[in-house]
C-alpha cells in the first residue's frame, strides 16, 4: 500500500471511530451503576491508538472528552456531573477533556512499546492503560479540586471516608467493570486490528 492510500485509510479509519464514539458515548456508551457510570467509549478509542498510533488515540480521546463535555452541560451526563459543573466549570470542562485526550494518547503510546514484539500484548498493555488514565485523572480531580463535593457524595453514600468511598465506588465499582470490559473485548480488537492492518 502506498503512502497516499494509507493516508487515506487512516483518515477514513478515524473517522468512521469518531463516528462510533459520538454513537456510542451518546446512545449506549454510558451504563450507570447508582451514582457511577461506566463508560464503553474506550474501546474505539484503544483502537484508534493501536491502527493509527498516540496522536490518533489523543485526538479520538478529546472528541469523547468534548461529547462528554456537552452531556454534562445539557444536564444528559447524570447529576454527579451537574454537581461538579455548578461546583467548578472549567475544571469539569477540562477534566472531561483531559482524562479522554490522556486515554487514547497512553494507550497508542503503550502499544507502541510492544507494537513489534508482540502486538497482541501491545493491545493489552494499551486495554489496562487507557481505563487507568482516565479513571486516574477523574479520580485526581475528585480528590483535589471537587474534594468538598466528594465528601458529600461519601457521606450520602455512608462511606467512612473519602477514601473509602473511591476504593469501594469509583475503583471498585467503574474502573474495575471498564477495565474487564476492555480486556475481555481485547481478542476482538485484535482481530479488528489484525483485518484493517492485512485490508
Amino acid at each position: 500500500m502506498n503512502k497516499t492510500s494509507k493516508k487515506t485509510q487512516q483518515l477514513v479509519g478515524t473517522a468512521v471511530l469518531v463516528a462510533i464514539i459520538i454513537l456510542l458515548q451518546t446512545l449506549l456508551g454510558s451504563i450507570s451503576i447508582g451514582p457511577f457510570t461506566i463508560t464503553l467509549t474506550i474501546i474505539p478509542i484503544i483502537i484508534g491508538a493501536v491502527l493509527y498510533g498516540p496522536a490518533t488515540g489523543a485526538l479520538l480521546g478529546a472528541i469523547f472528552g468534548v461529547v462528554v463535555c456537552v452531556q454534562v452541560v445539557t444536564g444528559a451526563a447524570g447529576a454527579g456531573s451537574t454537581m461538579m459543573l455548578e461546583l467548578n466549570a472549567p475544571a469539569t470542562i477540562i477534566v472531561c477533556i483531559v482524562k479522554g485526550l490522556a486515554a487514547g494518547l497512553i494507550a497508542g503510546l503503550a502499544c507502541n512499546l510492544f507494537r513489534e514484539k508482540n502486538l497482541y500484548i501491545g493491545i493489552i498493555v494499551a486495554a489496562i492503560l487507557a481505563p487507568v488514565a482516565n479513571t486516574g485523572i477523574f479520580t485526581i480531580a475528585l480528590v483535589t479540586i471537587f474534594r468538598s463535593l466528594a465528601e458529600q457524595w461519601a457521606l450520602g453514600a455512608g462511606a467512612a471516608s473519602v477514601g473509602a468511598y473511591i476504593l469501594t465506588g469509583i475503583i471498585g465499582i467503574n474502573f474495575v467493570i471498564e477495565l474487564t470490559a476492555d480486556l475481555v473485548l481485547s481478542p476482538i480488537i485484535y482481530r479488528i486490528i489484525k483485518a484493517v492492518k492485512a485490508a
